[in-house]
């Protein structure tokens, strides 16, 4: 299941913080980087691409792009599961930034999330706090502590790979093309208007069925689903972030078609846009906060 974050092109990050008894999110992909948070849920049940492991009291997972991950009830029993996500862009911090000597750890670090990192109980218990808190801090300061977590995370000992090196190609999966994200920062940019596969071959200087081959070739994913993918990304987000319509926000996600929107919507969420507010906006559902 690939999951369509509300994390948008215009933010660094967001954090969701809750309360819970009970893991109920599928086994999901995405592209963003997830740092996640676990306490009091020993029990439960680890899967990270091709690896599964029952978990402890505390964790503490970072997990790459389009890494398969979820975790389930399995045996925990605690009714009090306290749960930080982190979820940010694979492009926070840029290649040309991340070859500079001082985020060396963090280059390193952010490769072998693609295996997924499970980091010791000590790191953990060090960092909680801070993760804990992050929520607090607001503005470029947010911004600033979550650097200074990830180097501290980049630098600490006794981290652990997860996946094998095998799984789904890992050690090979990359865009490594300036067409395909030149592609994606004007489908990102231009979510809300008309976007043909016409426009966007001519913009790379390819033909229509060229560029549509060395796009799915590329993503794993064909021209019209990724735009479509793009175009949620920013609904869930104004579902859950504003009081506009969901009609309103069809319209201003490049959706021209209410029953289109809807049935896209559910197929790709498993729930209408109404559950999906609803849902969010839930009693102890917890709170999100996008930096």
């Amino acid at each position: 299941m690939r999951e369509i974050t509300p994390l948008t092109q215009s933010d660094c990050f967001t954090l969701f913080s809750r309360v819970k008894s009970d893991f109920d999110f599928p086994l999901h992909i995405h592209e963003e980087f997830e740092l996640n948070f676990i306490q009091n849920a020993k029990g439960a049940r680890r899967v990270i691409g091709d690896h599964m492991d029952l978990i402890d009291e505390w964790e503490l997972v970072l997990v790459g792009s389009n890494l398969q991950h979820g975790w389930f009830t399995h045996h925990c029993t605690s009714k009090e599961i306290k749960e930080v996500t982190i979820q940010f862009h694979k492009d926070l911090l840029d290649e040309k930034m991340l070859r500079r000597n001082q985020l060396s750890f963090i280059r390193v670090m952010l490769e072998k999330s693609a295996r997924g990192i499970l980091f010791s109980a000590e790191t953990t218990h060090q960092l909680a706090p801070r993760i804990l808190n992050l929520n607090k801090k607001h503005g470029f300061d947010s911004v600033l502590e979550l650097f200074s977590i990830l180097h501290d995370l980049s630098t600490s000992r006794n981290m652990r790979i997860l996946t094998d090196a095998s799984f789904n190609n890992i050690e090979h999966f990359t865009y490594n093309s300036r067409r395909i994200e030149k592609a994606l920062e004007f489908m990102n940019t231009n979510f809300d208007k008309a976007v043909s596969l016409a426009d966007t071959a001519r913009l790379v200087n390819m033909s229509e069925v060229a560029f549509s081959r060395f796009f799915k070739t590329r993503t794993g994913i064909n021209f019209i689903d990724s735009l479509i993918e793009i175009r949620l990304g920013h609904a869930t987000r104004m579902l859950i972030d504003t009081t506009q319509s969901i009609g309103e926000i069809a319209y201003r996600c490049g959706f021209n078609n209410m029953s289109n929107f809807n049935r896209v919507f559910k197929k790709k969420k498993q729930c209408t846009p109404k559950e999906f507010r609803e849902n969010y906006n839930a009693a102890g559902a917890g709170t999100r906060v996008f930096i």
